[in-house]
């Protein structure tokens, strides 16, 4: 009864606790994933989740299949990255180009996992800030971008887009800061501050694109290349900023700042990895892909994969 898409729906939904977001996850409409899960269910006559206003919970017997799923799915995993080094000659390189340096905190150790499972490939880190991060891969100085989508969707089109996840970006205040007592900020109440952000060109900044240039409020900017630094300057109102809400828990849990929900719904953005489309089909790749979704969907709270 059991196969291997049974053991992939099952760590979907334990990852992503809904029905609908495992279902984007697996390739299945929402129908066709409760289908699957009830039939599993009526084979074993018992239930394998318990559903709650949190969503699913798994029932013992769902536990004992979800570790059941894991452990067969790194089995097949594993035999797939051997068989690859059995067909071709696997050695090669992946150069890494990020769009934000708080993506560090969960890269190293993707990059040490995947070192791991391939010693054979070169992995490294391109340093430092691109305007344009694409054209690196065009120059053949870089074999992979981990960022948001550009906004000409067209400058993609030579190239694979893996989605990774979806994530929240946070307003950054000082203690002392006027909005302290805010629930959420709206783009108005900036007004005569100073945003501090990457040395990234206004278009790529979510915050500016989406939250402040609708609403016509112009900002005084201010950049730092580190994370630490945007917020040592946030921290001595400086002024204030918008980051992902996993770079800056730390911060915020130890009272060094405040975060604020953006708008009503929050401010969200996505972040895919982006590779030449012939790359994209070899094993270490994918496997690269895999590894980031599984690290980050363990260690980063309050993200959504994709």
């Amino acid at each position: 009864m059991l196969d291997i898409r049974h053991f992939r729906s099952l760590v979907a939904i334990a990852e992503s606790g809904k029905i609908t977001d495992a279902a984007k996850r697996v390739y299945l409409t929402q129908s066709a994933l409760s289908h699957q899960i009830k039939a599993l269910e009526s084979h074993y006559g018992l239930a394998l989740f318990e559903r709650g206003r949190g969503g699913l919970r798994f029932t013992a017997a769902g536990e004992r299949l979800l570790v059941l799923s894991r452990d067969v799915l790194s089995q097949v995993n594993t035999a797939e990255r051997d068989i690859a080094r059995l067909k071709a000659d696997t050695r090669g390189q992946l150069r890494i180009v990020l769009e934000c340096h708080t993506c560090f905190d969960w890269l190293m150790p993707v990059m040490d996992e995947f070192r791991r499972r391939w010693p054979e490939v070169e992995v490294d880190l391109v340093a430092g800030f691109h305007e344009l991060p694409l054209l690196l891969i065009d120059e053949n100085k870089a074999e992979m971008v981990i960022g948001s989508l550009p906004e000409r969707l067209e400058e993609t089109r030579h190239l694979h887009v893996a989605p990774l996840f979806e994530f929240e970006i946070l307003a950054l205040i000082a203690n002392e800061h006027p909005l302290r007592s805010k629930r959420m900020v709206a783009a108005e109440d900036f007004i005569d501050e100073t945003l501090i952000t990457y040395p990234v060109p206004e278009e790529r900044i979510d915050f500016i694109r989406e939250i402040l240039t609708p609403a016509g409020v112009k900002l005084e900017r201010r950049t730092a290349e580190l994370t630490v630094a945007i917020l040592q300057l946030v921290a001595s109102r400086r002024g204030v900023a918008a980051l992902p809400s996993w770079g800056v828990k730390n911060y915020i849990d130890h009272d060094y700042v405040l975060g604020k929900r953006i708008g009503k719904k929050g401010l969200w953005s996505q972040l895919y990895a982006m590779t030449p489309k012939h790359l994209a089909e070899t094993t270490y790749v994918q496997d690269f892909v895999g590894i980031i979704r599984d690290v980050c969907a363990a260690q980063l709270e309050g993200i959504k994969l994709l």
